[in-house]
């Protein structure tokens, strides 16, 4: 099997499109590209992928497309690559014939038995003398990609497209959203099927979120360090299958159809599913990483590397960085998302470490090609587009930054917001401003508010309950000795670390997180919720829990604070109903009938001057909000973040509460029946609505 044949009858020229491996009705085609091999073999391996059976050598190339056509082959077939080309990884090229590769293209990966094994062959460098190529094979244990034919009937199923207006984001996790959730068959806990179950979307329904944004599902290693600790990557940002949902989070063994059914039901149900997708980096890690695919294939047409061509541009933290500038790179990350809206019908996408994928050679560019590319794609127009706006390369944070169109997490919404209620520093002015849209961020450019995500806790970070609980992340399970995740979380354990029984300190966390969660909900914007938050969820102040696939992170249903729950549901209830704050910017002017759209207001009554627009020590404020999203009667919004009640003095209005977060509930049956203030407790957000207006 070492030497490379050239002359095959089996295997006739093909043709270089589309990349992969796609049946057809006389056999399979084979496209592979590579702009440096000098050959490229395909090797055939039986059912298992234990046994190698042929070794053809690919008879075609077209530009730098290498391909071949096998008559009568069909789907289920297994397959690996290897590729012939310079080793010279002081300019950048890697190619070692001794590596079995994967197909980036696959749409199902074969596991070796008892999974991908982390041993010395996977490697492409000599260990003692990394400038030699590792002349060891690894063709057994290695992935290995089957072709694929899939025969889908929809039943009519469709992209719901829920105006983002509507919209309110739901960040869960497939495995540990339903592990512990009661009501979920036990073997179908913890994944697709399970979060398909009647129960889970019956949970979805009760809050009324529109759209679930999955933390990656996109099959993902477990990283070398975590095998050997016995951990696990339990986020998956760590991606090998660009088109294969993760195996381990399906109850069934076509882990696609499940996730296709999944889609199916949650669509059934009104709400929307979004991917979490990590297109800035790959699996292989940097100089020291095995060689499983693109550093195989063709090194320094997938990666940015440094000048020196050695080493790679790590603006990702993570060892490497795909390089978008190069077509083939940007054609494998749209063939990527072009499939999972065609073939699986999600809705959309959340991007991690975004900028990675508009960098020129000169940094950001908002109108790159990846930009340019998405933008005139038909099949993926109406895809919601969101964006983590930073990643750890020069001019990194670009958070306001990114094209028209793109929704961005808004990290300055989030720490001003846990600033202005858990005693950070910060401003009456900077609050409002973050509750309004973030109009520094987005206005300038035309964007729309809704292109703000607006949230206080992510997957990333201190739950809800955690934020409120702990001053210090707890972080020794990860086995890094606490120095891994945010040491800046502007959190406030309200008088004590972590659990306690005081009743005092247990109401004031109740409390805040009520404050907290009303203020991203009836904020401007798009909110977005992590899932337990609604209910009270800790992961014991461990605030980077990525290796704990475990009951650190799986959410525990039993201990479930229902009264949380409901309160969640109200406020989203009042949000579509009378969506407070619109989908467009105020001016704060008066109409021709002399009525203002939106006036900040002192407790006094009056409206904010300058000076206490800029108050870092002043809490309280009012919204008076006289063109509401949904239209209707006028709105007033008070908010205290105060420790101290206060009375807040109302303007002309029949006015009702529709919400107190200091209720259990959210629920009150105020009303003004003549009062000329109203008393605002400490801690609180209280939406009133004139209902004579």
């Amino acid at each position: 099997m070492d030497r490379l044949t050239r002359q095959e009858p089996l295997l006739q020229a093909g043709r270089a499109w589309p990349l992969g491996a796609h049946c057809d009705d006389r056999g399979v085609n084979f496209a592979i590209a590579s702009s440096h091999a000098s050959a490229v073999e395909l090797c055939l391996y039986d059912d298992s992928g234990s046994t190698e059976t042929a070794r053809l050598a690919l008879p075609a190339q077209s530009g730098d497309v290498w391909h071949g056509h096998l008559p009568g082959a069909a789907a289920g077939l297994v397959y690996g690559l290897r590729v012939h080309g310079p080793w010279r990884p002081d300019r950048g090229h890697r190619c070692n014939p001794h590596k079995l590769l994967l197909d980036p293209w696959a749409r199902e990966i074969v596991l070796p038995p008892g999974g991908f094994d982390w041993s010395d062959p996977h490697f492409g460098a000599d260990a003692v003398h990394p400038q030699h190529m590792d002349m060891r094979d690894n063709g057994p244990r290695a992935l290995k990609a089957r072709v694929v034919q899939d025969r889908v009937d929809w039943q009519g199923d469709r992209r719901l497209h829920t105006p983002l207006a509507d919209t309110v984001l739901y960040e869960l996790h497939v495995r540990g959203f339903t592990r512990c959730m009661p009501g979920v068959p036990a073997q179908e806990r913890g994944t697709y099927a399970g979060l398909a179950s009647d129960a889970a979307i019956a949970h979805l329904q009760r809050l009324g979120v529109t759209a679930v944004s999955l933390l990656p599902v996109h099959q993902h290693l477990d990283e070398r360090r975590l095998a050997q600790m016995g951990l696990r990557n339990y986020w998956g940002y760590n991606t090998i299958g660009f088109f294969c949902p993760e195996p381990r989070y399906a109850a069934t063994a076509v882990p696609r159809d499940e996730f296709r059914r999944m889609v199916q039901r949650l669509h059934a149900a009104g709400i929307e599913v979004l991917l979490d997708v990590v297109y800035n980096h790959t699996a292989e890690s940097d100089e020291h990483g095995p060689t499983l695919s693109w550093r195989g294939l063709d090194n320094c047409a997938w990666y940015r590397l440094q000048a020196d061509r050695r080493l790679y541009d790590n603006i990702t933290g993570t060892g490497n960085a795909l390089d978008l500038r190069q077509p083939r790179v940007l054609q494998f990350v749209l063939d990527s998302l072009r499939y999972w809206v065609q073939e699986m019908h999600v809705d959309g996408f959340r991007f991690d470490l975004a900028p990675v994928l508009g960098r020129s050679g000169h940094g950001f560019d908002r109108q790159g090609p990846f930009f340019h590319a998405l933008a005139q794609d038909p099949v993926l127009a109406g895809a919601k587009l969101i964006a983590e706006p930073w990643d750890l390369g020069p001019g990194g944070y670009q958070l306001g930054g990114f094209p028209n169109g793109w929704l961005e997490w808004n990290d300055k919404f989030r720490d001003t917001t846990r600033a202005f209620w858990l005693g950070g520093d910060g401003t009456r002015g900077e609050f409002a401003l973050r509750l309004a849209g973030s109009s520094d961020l987005y206005q300038p450019r035309r964007r729309p508010p809704a292109e703000s995500v607006n949230y206080v806790v992510s997957h990333d970070g201190f739950t809800l309950a955690d934020l409120v609980s702990y001053d210090m992340r707890h972080n020794e399970a990860n086995g890094e000795d606490n120095r891994d995740g945010h040491g800046h979380n502007l959190s406030w354990n309200c008088g004590w670390e972590g659990p306690t029984g005081d009743p005092e300190v247990l109401a004031l966390r109740a409390r805040l997180q009520r404050a907290l969660l009303a203020t991203v909900l009836l904020s401007q914007g798009t909110p977005m919720l992590a899932a337990g938050d609604e209910l009270g969820h800790s992961q014991g102040g461990n605030n980077n829990p990525y290796c704990q696939d475990n009951a650190t992170t799986w959410i525990d249903w039993a201990a479930a604070d229902t009264a949380l729950i409901d309160f969640t549901a109200h406020v989203i209830h009042l949000r579509k109903t009378l969506l407070p704050l619109g989908e467009r910017w105020y001016t704060g002017l008066p109409d021709a009938q002399g009525r203002h759209d939106l006036t900040w207001l002192r407790r006094s009554g009056a409206p904010l001057t300058a000076d206490e627009w800029n108050n870092r020590s002043s809490r309280i404020l009012g919204a008076l909000i006289g063109a509401p999203g949904r239209g209707g009667a006028p709105l007033l919004l008070l908010i205290n973040g105060r420790d101290m009640d206060a009375a807040f003095a109302l303007p002309p209005g029949d006015w009702h509460a529709e919400l107190d977060s200091t209720a259990a509930d959210g629920r009150s049956p105020w009303r003004r029946d003549g009062a000329d203030s109203f008393w605002l407790r400490a801690r609180s957000v209280v939406l009133l609505r004139d209902a004579g207006g």
